[in-house]
């Protein structure tokens, strides 16, 4: 067993290398410090003023923002999922995320492994031109991908599935826009692994697929894990792209960014502010829960990534 004298020592050397560190840091280190706790305040009021709203009735909320409810008032929350049809939104929303991430997960670790372990001839073109998504903002766009969308609503059988105001042109808008970051952070990840296994796992005579979805994705797990969540998340805060692509005559389709931003502005000055922040609450919440759940994952797939 560990003695007291030594648990003594390797606390006193922690100590002593953080103490280093602040000197060798000097001014910079209360910097950081400052800078991280400004950003905290930043983060954490509003989310924190959000929920404490949710729970108000409108009178407390403009008359006092920063106390707390005479008692808690969680029907704001039903009426906003009923009245507000936010459950139906947040149905649609969860949906099209779904299908989202996991069509990009499948499609980028594929192409990001295939990019990353084999050579031939265009593979390096092929990876830039994926990387050169990341350059072009969303809002540039928009308009080519309304009448490319709309284009697909034409195709027979699988038009009506995939054109413009369902759900499927929507995941595949998702998957393409989230492709290029994928492709560039897993094809980094996948140059690290080690070849070895997969050497001797063609050796025993296993076939390509076989060697990447049962070794090689399980060794990247780290990587697929926080990339998946980064996803996750991008695709849940989404709005430029569904207001393009689904239009106001099928609101039962809009996602959950969608509803919110229709309750706070179809009755203007008279909107139901309760139900309002309630439902931002419900939006902020799921990603909230993911994020807490698997936040260690993702700070060992990044610092695993950066380390190798």
């Amino acid at each position: 067993m560990v003695s007291q004298v030594e648990v003594e020592k390797v606390t006193l050397g922690r100590e002593a290398v953080r103490e280093q560190r602040r000197i060798r840091l000097g001014p910079l280190s209360g910097l950081s410090h400052l800078a991280l706790v400004v950003w905290t305040v930043l983060v954490v009021v509003p989310i924190v003023w959000t929920f404490l709203a949710s729970v108000k009735s409108e009178d407390e909320i403009f008359g006092s923002a920063w106390s707390l409810p005479a008692r808690l008032r969680w029907d704001n929350w039903a009426r906003a999922w009923d009245s507000a049809h936010v459950g139906q939104y947040m149905i649609n929303s969860v949906v099209v995320v779904a299908f989202g991430t996991f069509g990009t997960m499948l499609l980028g670790s594929m192409a990001a492994y295939v990019l990353a372990r084999y050579r031939f001839r265009g593979n390096r073109a092929i990876y830039l031109l994926f990387v050169s998504g990341l350059a072009f903002p969303v809002y540039l766009a928009l308009t080519p991908l309304f009448f490319v969308v709309q284009n697909m609503g034409t195709i027979p059988l699988i038009g009506q599935f995939i054109g413009l105001d369902t759900r499927g042109g929507l995941v595949l808008v998702y998957i393409a826009y989230s492709l290029p970051f994928t492709v560039f952070f897993l094809s980094a990840f996948f140059r690290t692994l080690p070849g070895a296994v997969a050497e001797a796992a063609f050796v025993d005579g296993a076939s390509h697929s076989r060697v990447f979805f049962q070794i090689m994705l399980p060794m990247a797990k780290p990587g697929i894990v926080s990339i998946t969540i980064f996803n996750v998340l991008g695709q849940w805060n989404q709005y430029q792209i569904p207001l393009v692509l689904l239009s106001g005559q099928s609101k039962d389709k809009w996602v959950l960014t969608q509803g919110i931003a229709d309750i706070s502005t179809a009755a203007g000055y008279d909107a139901d502010w309760a139900a309002l922040f309630a439902a931002l609450s419900m939006a902020i919440l799921p990603m909230l829960i993911v994020y807490t759940i698997f936040q260690r994952q993702i700070q060992t797939g990044l610092t695993t990534g950066a380390l190798k």
